[in-house]
């Protein structure tokens, strides 16, 4: 019997780390403040309708020129060593990895982020990752960037759910991801998928995951639960607890439940699969 597969699907700004990842070194860097920044990307939003997350993408290309900083891969990577993660976070993985080995279970755990690849790619979390989904740039001859290459809006970061879930998880591959396959071939099942996020750019991926039978979970900073009142009066999730992942936090207790609960009933659903056919083999000789 092959290993049931579970994927969590992680958010990455105010989720697993505590503001927006530009902020902790690449703004800095720059010289300028968080508000002139993201200042001047929703200037180039408002006076050119420019997409917000590609108006962001241009507007680092921009400063970085204006101040002599070559824009290079390995430049945002290492602009994601400083990046704070919320108490927890680096042990986390290996803990939940080994409780559903425990359970006899695979963990798979995924980002799907507006922030910047190259700078998740720096941090020191990066190697558990799955796939790491999120907008990212390509680079000229002498390795600056050019141009995006891939922006992820808070619509399109449901598309790579779908990916996940049948197992298409090459972002070129449009013709696989739009052909049909039936439920249960699929890679992960929805009901078999955790999505962990912070706020109102997740209501997408949150809303669907939990139509579709997973579960959503918000978090917030310890004492600032206003932050997800919406999504609770809404109905957009199913949990809500404060964004800390230490071994027995209610975070690591809630998905520590729901594991063991889409375990229990994937060998349900295993079990009684199994023994209905046992009975038509068996009628099938009398």
């Amino acid at each position: 019997m092959s290993k049931i597969t579970i994927g969590i699907l992680y958010d990455f700004d105010k989720t697993l780390c505590t503001t927006d990842m530009q902020e902790y070194d690449f703004i800095r860097n720059l010289g300028v403040n968080s508000e002139e920044f993201w200042g001047a990307a929703a200037d180039i939003t408002n006076k050119h309708e420019v997409e917000k997350i590609l108006a962001y993408m241009f507007i680092m290309i921009k400063k970085c020129k204006e101040k002599g900083i070559k824009l290079t891969e390995e430049y945002l990577n290492s602009c994601g060593k400083n990046v704070v993660l919320f108490n927890g976070v680096l042990t986390w993985f290996d803990r939940i990895n080994a409780f559903g080995e425990s359970l006899g279970i695979n963990i798979e755990h995924y980002i799907i982020s507006s922030g910047t690849y190259e700078i998740i790619q720096g941090t020191p979390i990066a190697k558990y990752f799955k796939r790491i989904y999120a907008c990212r740039y390509m680079y000229d001859e002498n390795g600056e960037a050019l141009w995006p290459a891939l922006a992820i809006n808070y619509t399109l970061k449901t598309q790579y759910i779908y990916r996940i879930s049948k197992g298409i998880l090459d972002v070129t591959d449009d013709y696989n991801l739009n052909r049909l396959q039936d439920e249960r071939l699929r890679r992960i099942a929805y009901r078999n998928m955790i999505y962990i996020g912070d706020g109102m750019t997740d209501i997408p991926c949150m809303k669907m995951v939990k139509e579709k039978g997973g579960k959503s979970i918000a978090l917030f900073p310890a004492g600032h639960s206003e932050h997800v009142r919406p999504l609770v009066e809404d109905d957009r999730i199913n949990y809500v607890c404060a964004a800390d992942y230490s071994e027995d936090s209610q975070l690591d207790q809630i998905v520590k439940l729901m594991i063991q609960n889409m375990a229990t009933l994937e060998k349900l659903k295993l079990q009684e699969k199994e023994q209905l056919e046992s009975f038509k083999e068996y009628y099938e000789t009398l």
